[in-house]
């Protein structure tokens, strides 16, 4: 079995085969930033895939920030870059949940929390602490937060 770091690293290798320019950047960044993270701490050690897809998710919201600055800041070209690195990056990680896929395990976790007496400013993060693991990697944390706060409320 391929780990995702060595998945990375071939495709890197086809990238720069296919003369793919931005795909190549990307990955090479990517892997730089995983070999950054082994290496950080009192010893180098290997990554898990977790992990990896944690440095990875990590990269991709880089490059949505980054695009949405370039955007504000009247520079589209660099904007369309960093949206194109984000969605290269994208095909690494598991489908992100749709709104209402989200809404459904959040309104499940708010029924949990408050069956377990968790109320007002409490409940949020005991929400969370439910809805987290269910959704790992799969919705960011600004829009899981957002989630609950709107489930809480209702």
């Amino acid at each position: 079995m391929t780990t995702l770091k060595a998945k990375l690293q071939g495709d890197l290798h086809a990238a720069m085969k296919e003369r793919d320019q931005l795909r190549s950047a990307t990955l090479r960044m990517t892997l730089a930033a995983i070999t950054k993270e082994e290496v950080a701490g009192k010893e180098a050690r290997e990554l898990s895939d977790d992990e990896v897809q944690k440095v990875i998710a990590r990269e991709a919201k880089k490059r949505r920030e980054a695009a949405e600055a370039f955007a504000q800041g009247g520079r589209a070209e660099s904007a369309e870059r960093e949206l194109a690195e984000g969605a290269v990056l994208d095909e690494y990680l598991p489908k992100q949940l749709a709104d209402e896929e989200l809404a459904v395990i959040v309104a499940e976790a708010v029924g949990e929390a408050k069956a377990a007496g968790a109320e007002g400013p409490r409940a949020m993060g005991a929400v969370m602490k439910i809805v987290n693991p269910k959704v790992a990697g799969r919705a960011e944390g600004g829009r899981v937060a957002a989630a609950v706060k709107k489930a809480l409320a209702g």
